[in-house]
């Protein structure tokens, strides 16, 4: 069982940053592709980027990608991602999920059914 819990939301002006933090719980982190969604008002959960289990890999949705940076630490049990030039479109809820299957794998998901954890999301908002 993985118990994950993200921080680092908040309210930004356009153009700022922001770095969100995922903690896991349990062994299963170091040995799993994680991955951050996000979820604007009135609109279904999409891919933002996902991450390999040694950081090998990385995946990023078009509309993020140059802005933010997915990364892990292994040894601390969390994922990041630092978001750069935010914009008011990336308001939205974020989480962070972690697959249960296919361990030591070398792919990066991207869809919401290739994961089995899910964090309780935290809140970005950018203001224009």
């Amino acid at each position: 069982q993985v118990q994950l819990v993200e921080s680092g939301g908040g309210l930004v002006q356009a153009g700022g940053s922001l770095r969100l933090s995922c903690a896991a719980s349990g062994r299963l982190f170091s040995s799993t592709a994680m991955g951050w969604f996000r979820q604007a008002p009135g609109k279904e959960r999409e891919f933002v980027a996902g991450i390999s289990w040694s950081g090998g890999r990385i995946s990023y949705t078009d509309s993020v990608k140059g802005r933010f940076t997915i990364s892990r630490d292994n040894a601390k049990n969390t994922v990041y991602l630092q978001m750069n030039s935010l914009k008011p479109e990336d308001t939205a809820v974020y989480y962070c999920a972690a697959r249960g299957r296919s361990l030591f794998g070398s792919y990066v998901y991207e869809k919401e059914n290739d994961y089995d954890y899910w964090g309780q999301g935290t809140q970005v908002t950018v203001s224009s």
